[in-house]
């Protein structure tokens, strides 16, 4: 079996036995991203000679007797939002095309920390904003199970990437849905952490109360595995949550029973397709055929969630992005006699693309004197809501089983012209950020050889019953056993 088709963890249990060694597992990879990627397209920039130092580095020291970590030799994919030290982080924004951070990103050490391979730095909807990766600065990715469809956003690259075996592992960002839309669309396994749990230090940001870094795997241990990597305390981000990480490996049991599942009815509502609907209700079921509980349980603000999200990200996204102004770094657009005001505006309207100054002007006049109250105070008391109905539903069950998304991965292109239609592919998933929650996507299905993705949310810090719920549900059925077939360019 070539090495690009076995998991992150049976990677690195055979490199720690030494059986192979992290250097031929990068060469594979690598191999394998030159087959592909021309076709894929989920890489704004590969890594290989820096993977290759770093592969032979582990090499050495994993034969002087060192523990080199969880993820000893495992290559990685990294969200091009995530500050990595002396290698490019774009964005995917013409704006920090040519920018290269000084320091790491918490989660890029703890990486470092565990023995990864930094293969990559993934393509991704312009500073995270999209449901589809076509809004990159620089390439739209494609979708593995089927190159005219679109990988799902913001992080598109990252699931491409692991779904097109360039990378086991990948990290993602999650603002809206961004983990596991796309997890959903290209048949992989997405996790979006509660809020806090990962350190957000070094993710440029986007929305700040609602964005969350996670893993990205082919399957449920390879997401705990990771997860357990990344997750914990930093002092360096004020929203971090002090507490200790358990051993999410340790949940993985198989055992359902006992379980109480609540199926929220306000998810499985027009706009959903009925195939979506049935290979959900179906996955549900087999939760109780192992010993799980459905109970039927209602949240009547969900249907807000969408709206109100639309006002708070851009609003965040609007004063986030106001440091993008030619003057420290990044793009600067300025000609001779130009005065300051400019300078800002050629530079921003360069820099930016339609999709990120659609969603400043949206946040700028939400946040403007005269509308805050009714826009943005309105939106973060629906908010409130949002998040009282979640509590309800946990006091009546354990974990909530939804769509992730409504249909299965779109056509390129199709969309485009319709930004509603558009942003209604994480209508499954936004409630979720609203309320600081984890959620898992794993796939549950096919229509037309594209994946479906079933989505369990859990209640907050209990990633555990998550992959709990998760990994018995994979493990009695086959649907992550399958892989997208890519041709070879």
């Amino acid at each position: 079996m070539p090495l690009t088709e076995l998991t992150a963890y049976q990677l690195a249990q055979q490199i720690k036995t030494r059986k192979i060694s992290c250097r031929e597992v990068t060469n594979e990879f690598l191999s394998r991203i030159e087959e592909v990627e021309p076709r894929v397209k989920a890489f704004v920039t590969v890594l290989p000679d820096e993977a290759r130092r770093r592969a032979d580095l582990l090499d050495k020291r994993l034969a002087g007797g060192e523990d080199i970590g969880l993820l000893g030799g495992v290559p990685v994919a990294v969200k091009d939002l995530i500050c990595t030290r002396g290698i490019r982080t774009t964005c995917s924004s013409k704006m920090l095309e040519n920018f290269v951070p000084p320091y790491d990103a918490h989660v890029a050490e703890r990486l470092a920390v565990e023995g990864a391979v930094n293969i990559g730095k993934a393509n991704m909807d312009e500073f995270a904003m999209g449901s589809s990766t076509e809004n990159s600065a620089f390439f739209p990715t494609r979708n593995p199970w089927n190159l005219n469809c679109v990988p799902g956003g913001s992080s598109g690259g990252s699931t491409a990437a692991v779904a097109a075996q360039e990378a086991p592992l990948a990290l993602g960002s999650d603002t809206g849905g961004s983990i596991r839309q796309p997890a959903a669309y290209c048949g992989c396994v997405g996790l979006k952490p509660t809020y806090g749990l990962v350190s957000r230090y070094g993710l440029i940001a986007f929305a700040s109360s609602l964005d969350q870094i996670g893993p990205i795997a082919n399957d449920v241990r390879d997401s705990a595995l990771l997860l357990q990597a990344i997750a914990g305390y930093d002092r360096r981000d004020s929203t971090s949550i002090n507490r200790a990480v358990p051993d999410y490996l340790a949940s993985l049991t198989g055992d359902v029973k006992g379980l109480r599942i609540g199926v929220p009815k306000e998810f499985f509502v027009q706009g959903v397709e009925s195939y979506v609907v049935d290979a959900v209700r179906a996955a549900i079921d087999k939760l109780c055929e192992l010993g799980a509980e459905a109970v039927e349980v209602s949240m009547p603000s969900a249907e807000y969630a969408l709206a109100t999200y639309y006002i708070i990200a851009p609003s965040e996204a609007s004063s986030n992005l106001a440091r993008y102004d030619g003057v420290q770094y990044g793009l600067r657009v300025a000609e001779p006699g130009d005065d300051i005001i400019a300078m800002y505006s050629k530079t921003r309207a360069a820099g930016f693309g339609h999709e990120v100054q659609h969603r400043i002007m949206i946040g700028t006049h939400a946040l403007s004197s005269g509308f805050y109250d009714a826009y943005y105070l309105k939106a973060q008391k629906v908010r409130t809501l949002i998040r009282r109905d979640f509590e309800k539903a946990f006091s009546q069950c354990d974990v909530l089983a939804t769509p992730t998304a409504p249909t299965v991965a779109f056509e390129i292109g199709s969309k485009t012209n319709d930004p509603f239609s558009m942003k209604l592919a994480d209508v499954c998933t936004i409630p979720v950020n609203m309320a600081g929650l984890p959620a898992i996507s794993l796939p549950c299905g096919f229509q037309n050889n594209l994946p479906i993705g079933l989505q369990l949310i859990g209640n907050l810090l209990d990633e555990s019953t998550l992959f709990r719920a998760a990994h018995a549900y994979e493990q009695a059925t086959e649907w992550h056993k399958q892989r997208a077939v890519v041709e070879k360019s």
